[in-house]
């Protein structure tokens, strides 16, 4: 089958992008930078996979188009989308400004959105397809000085939910993975108050690996 992983330059959609290559699916790589995404693509080839790499801001519309324009011509239709792009930005919510607020939610609800308008008509002409978005922890719980972030991936979550239900009887699975902190470049840009926090909150003590979230998307991406 043929995935596409949005955001996987680097961390969390780099770790699925090599682990579904593994898995003997054909990748593309999608990443805003075009040098992440083909390090990411060279490294899953070097590993006997097959993976091209596809820049565009997955909040903008004709970027979009045109990624999916391109990767249709050179892969064909992606049976799975794996909507993992993302940042991170801390700040107290008086000091978080409109424009931080829109950037936020333009990466992570919408660009989840259109990713997922340009991908879901063919998997439902299909009968099947498979749709995974990347939440957070904190989408559930809320975040100290994430509130933005938090917000986003609570709509995620109200997205994924809804459009389970709406066309999991036509054959496409939808399901989100909220992962709490992982080692990640997102992560490391945080405070080191807030990782020693967040660390004394997590009964394993640890922030998890990347590669572990690579395979629980694995599985939700599998025959089981």
């Amino acid at each position: 089958m043929i995935a596409l992983v949005t955001g996987a330059g680097s961390g969390i959609g780099a770790a699925i992008a090599e682990r579904l290559g593994r898995d003997g699916h054909r990748v593309a790589v999608n990443d805003l930078h075009l040098d992440a995404a083909e390090k990411v693509a060279e490294g899953i080839r070097a590993a006997g996979g097959d993976a091209r790499a596809y820049a565009a801001d997955v909040s903008d519309e004709a970027a979009v188009s045109a990624m999916m324009a391109n990767l249709r011509a050179e892969m064909g239709v992606p049976e799975i989308l794996v909507n993992n792009a993302g940042f991170g930005h801390q700040a107290p919510f008086p000091e978080i400004e409109p424009a931080d607020f829109d950037r936020i939610f333009a990466v992570h609800v919408r660009g989840t959105y259109l990713m997922i308008r340009a991908c879901l008509p063919t998997m439902l002409a299909a009968g099947q397809g498979n749709i995974v978005n990347i939440a957070s922890q904190l989408g559930q719980i809320g975040g100290v000085e994430l509130a933005h972030y938090a917000g986003a991936k609570a709509a995620v979550i109200g997205l994924t939910k809804s459009l389970a239900r709406e066309v999991s009887a036509k054959g496409v699975r939808v399901n989100a993975v909220a992962p709490g902190p992982v080692n990640t470049p997102l992560v490391a840009a945080l405070s080191d108050d807030w990782k020693a926090a967040k660390r004394a909150e997590l009964p394993l003590g640890r922030f998890g690996e990347p590669a572990e979230i690579g395979g629980v998307v694995s599985f939700l991406c599998s025959d089981d």
